[in-house]
């Protein structure tokens, strides 16, 4: 990797940098120091500067995968990108019209830097990383913060509900399914998954008085107001409207449509609202439509959430520019270490203790995705699922099977 980086004309040189493995750890091993990415005290007016800017690019830019920068006067990063061609890619700011993105950062640009990478994968991977780091102010894709996943939460305790929670994991005995991106969707299907299998979304305070359990309560305390209870749409565990037995089948028929074991409520409504059409209740057909559309949009995603955190668990070799081939150990859909394709005996049986130090552990297929890894699980989902080719390149870990 060449990393090159624009300050004024007489730092036209370009710099050479470490290998593109090290492209998310740019800051620590950055070929120039501080001072040279500030700019001059007076620099040239902007016609001049953006030709400086685009001389220096078609100098010394080719046509490789890489990342690139751009930089503010302040030395801070403005922008974070990647392409399969950087130069073609850099030198088409230049042609933006003005009141297009890339118009805008190009008159916030003080100076621009690149590396190469040795393949497309490896830039997108470098270039999601960078802008996980540095939160640049342009990458306004990546910068929300990750609050903005939300999960299904499956509680704990005799009566669990299901209950939309954001941000991390932190209760270690319940079960997390997600992450998904639209919590008010989730909740919308949530509540329509919750209402057909008879679930309480009543706090966690509330006491739970079981049918089967009578004798270990007066039922002149029972918990007053359930309305969800009266119309059914919950079995009622807080008013004895239910077995223990009964509620725990319910919570089993949710998590089998979680985990993808059963289409759930959905043909039952499908049913409901055909009845419904055939009586003229086209208003009710309605709203069992909607609820139909919500549960199978939420089956859908989660199909692609286990294929991400199912299927990836791989080690991936990418070929790359001028024999710079790559083995990535991914699992569960993140990458968890990246080494040079090996040449010897030696390389093969380092290569095998790495494999056996990231796939060794034992993680429950239940356990939810650290969300500082969220983006790179649906990163590496989206690119196998849009070149599913490049899954001949994959062979399975040792231990995990064929």
């Amino acid at each position: 990797m060449a990393g090159n980086l624009l300050s004024s004309p007489v730092d036209a040189a370009p710099a050479r940098g470490p290998p593109c493995a090290a492209a998310m750890d740019w800051q620590e091993h950055a070929p120039m120091s501080r001072e040279a990415l500030l700019p001059a005290r007076k620099g040239p007016a902007d016609e001049e500067r953006l030709a400086l800017l685009r001389g220096f690019v078609r100098a010394g830019a080719e046509n490789r995968p890489g990342v690139y920068r751009m930089f503010g006067e302040d030395g801070s990063v403005l922008y974070v990108g990647k392409s399969k061609r950087v130069r073609t890619r850099l030198l088409g700011y230049f042609r933006c019209d003005p009141e297009e993105k890339g118009a805008r950062i190009l008159r916030a640009t003080s100076h621009v830097a690149w590396e190469y990478c040795p393949s497309e994968f490896a830039a997108l991977l470098a270039e999601l990383r960078l802008i996980r780091r540095l939160r640049p102010r342009f990458n306004v894709a990546m910068k929300r913060d990750l609050k903005r996943y939300a999960f299904i939460k499956v509680t704990r305790g005799p009566a669990p509900k299901l209950h939309v929670v954001r941000g991390p994991a932190r209760d270690p005995g319940a079960l997390y399914y997600g992450p998904f991106t639209g919590a008010g969707r989730v909740r919308e299907a949530v509540r329509a998954l919750s209402n057909a299998l008879g679930l309480r979304d009543c706090a966690e305070d509330v006491p739970m008085r079981f049918d089967d359990q009578r004798s270990l309560f007066s039922l002149e305390r029972r918990t007053p107001g359930c309305i969800r209870y009266e119309i059914k749409r919950c079995l009622g565990p807080c008013v004895a409207g239910c077995s223990s037995r009964e509620y725990a089948d319910r919570v089993a028929l949710a998590r089998a449509f979680l985990e993808g074991h059963s289409e759930g409520p959905i043909g039952r409504f499908r049913d409901e609202m055909e009845a419904c059409r055939e009586r003229a209740e086209f208003e009710r057909a309605a709203a069992l439509r909607d609820r139909i559309q919500r549960l199978t949009a939420l089956r859908g995603e989660l199909q692609r959430l286990r294929f991400a955190l199912g299927s990836l668990s791989f080690l991936y070799t990418v070929p790359g520019h001028e024999g710079d081939d790559r083995v990535y150990l991914v699992r569960r859909g993140s990458v968890r270490a990246e080494v040079p394709a090996p040449r010897s005996d030696d390389d093969h049986r380092a290569l095998a203790r790495l494999a056996a130090d990231v796939f060794g552990p034992v993680e429950p297929a239940a356990a939810p995705v650290p969300l500082g890894e969220v983006d790179e699980v649906l990163l590496l989902s989206s690119w196998f699922q849009r070149y599913p080719d490049e899954l001949a390149r994959t062979q399975p870990p040792p231990g995990l099977g064929a």
